[in-house]
């Protein structure tokens, strides 16, 4: 049992290692630790369940908790949620994720930006195990309003988004995307250096 002394160490840099020492009956507890209000006991379960999930299936039993944060009133609860279905996508035999996308999908339009970005950020993990979701996935993104956001922030969600964006491209390219791209290089929201880089991964 990983005990609160050793939960201390766990960072991000260390966490697989606790990780793969976890024993069956720690998963439980570290789910239910996920509900903490203190980040000294929230952020380590949540990292030692995410780098679980990347090599061992027991954390998915839990998929339908992290399906109910998804619409939880507290944003890093939202934010936890959708990391954690993410990194259990690639176990999800039982076919959960169909359900589960919408609800995930509202979260690139969340009122708080942090918990936009990490869900953006997870999206290219449910693309590597589920292909298949491509075009609900893009689709969603293409119907965000950047301006909904401060300008400091428009920037960094773009990038976010756009990073699934050019993996939607490649499974599933439609006419739409192309316009998103384009409309991006002939926005305000990029800086040119940004717009040159996105124009070679575009090979345009």
């Amino acid at each position: 049992m990983i005990d609160s002394n050793k939960m201390s160490l766990v960072t991000p840099e260390n966490a697989a290692d606790y990780a793969a020492a976890l024993s069956a009956a720690d998963i439980p507890a570290l789910v239910e630790q996920l509900a903490s209000a203190e980040d000294k006991i929230r952020y380590p379960a949540f990292l030692l369940l995410k780098e679980r999930s990347a090599s061992r299936a027991d954390v998915y039993p839990f998929w339908d908790v992290f399906d109910a944060k998804l619409t939880d009133a507290n944003s890093y609860q939202r934010s936890i949620g959708a990391m954690l279905i993410s990194a259990n996508a690639r176990h999800d035999a039982a076919g959960k994720l169909r359900q589960s996308l919408p609800r995930y999908l509202t979260l690139l339009s969340d009122s708080k930006p942090i918990t936009v970005r990490q869900c953006a950020q997870a999206l290219p993990e449910i693309l590597r195990a589920k292909p298949e979701f491509a075009e609900p996935i893009s689709d969603a993104i293409l119907q965000v309003s950047l301006m909904d956001y401060k300008d400091t922030m428009r920037k960094l969600i773009l990038l976010d988004f756009l990073e699934t964006l050019l993996i939607c491209r490649a499974l599933y390219p439609t006419p739409a995307l192309e316009e998103y791209f384009f409309s991006v290089l002939s926005g305000s929201i990029l800086d040119d250096k940004s717009k040159k880089q996105l124009r070679a991964r575009l090979s345009i």
